[in-house]
């Protein structure tokens, strides 16, 4: 909502990753569900991002207990991104899902969430402190643990660790099918995934690389390497050459 109004949006921050990192024309696609077919959507782009949003999956959607009182939820948005997000992947769309994206991209590969991570014994408090600024927010607070061999690794250069923001409280709880663990923060919980026998890019983070991703080194290589899929699918779906990298749509 905006004022009284529904409305559909996406933070600058996002945009800016596709048409910077990913160098890349970025589009909106709003959250309208069953109205406009998954099909019909993916005919029109050549890569999807799955943003991150104050919003939770409704428990429902990976038969999950109730949520607390007062979590928001966002059922249109789940209406589109589920099915969207199999049907992209199927159809060789490239993708990346970040933090609501990201438990998204489980939960439509049959996976479960836990709620609360931080009232999960054994793991971390996930979350950011509100009261911070905002630049110590979204700062570097974990270790990140990367999967040796992996699509991570090798964006990350092959390093085994990097740094990572996090500002989430829901995470994976059981894995969905054919999701590959491609790192986890140091308590354990799965904090990026890719999909088993994809056609192209298809990568889950947890944390969110496309805060300042031209500082970042892994977040540089996320976005460049999205970006090279999505044009990869353009020649594909076009039939023709790229000479222009900004003609590619995100």
């Amino acid at each position: 909502m905006i004022g009284a109004h529904p409305s559909h949006a996406a933070g600058e921050k996002y945009l800016a990753a596709v048409i910077d990192g990913a160098e890349a024309l970025a589009f909106i696609v709003p959250a309208l569900g069953y109205r406009q077919a998954p099909a019909d959507l993916i005919a029109a782009v050549d890569g999807l991002l799955f943003t991150g949003s104050y919003s939770n999956v409704e428990p429902h959607r990976y038969g999950g207990a109730a949520s607390a009182a007062g979590t928001p939820h966002d059922a249109a948005r789940d209406a589109t991104t589920l099915p969207l997000l199999k049907t992209a992947i199927d159809a060789g769309v490239p993708v990346l899902a970040i933090c609501r994206g990201f438990q998204e991209l489980n939960v439509a590969f049959g996976g479960t969430l836990h709620q609360s991570v931080h009232d999960i014994d054994g793991y971390h408090d996930h979350r950011e402190n509100k009261q911070h600024d905002i630049d110590t927010q979204y700062a570097p607070s974990h270790a990140l643990r990367i999967a040796e061999g992996g699509l991570l690794h090798r964006l990350a250069g092959g390093a085994q660790t990097v740094r990572v923001n996090s500002l989430h409280g829901q995470g994976i709880e059981r894995l969905g099918d054919t999701l590959i663990v491609e790192a986890r923060a140091p308590d354990g919980l799965i904090e990026a995934v890719s999909v088993a026998n994809a056609r192209t890019f298809a990568l889950g983070v947890q944390w969110h690389p496309e805060w300042r991703f031209a500082s970042d080194a892994l977040s540089s290589a996320i976005f460049r390497a999205f970006g090279d899929a999505c044009r990869a699918r353009m020649r594909i779906r076009t039939g023709c050459g790229v000479s222009d990298p900004l003609t590619a749509h995100a």
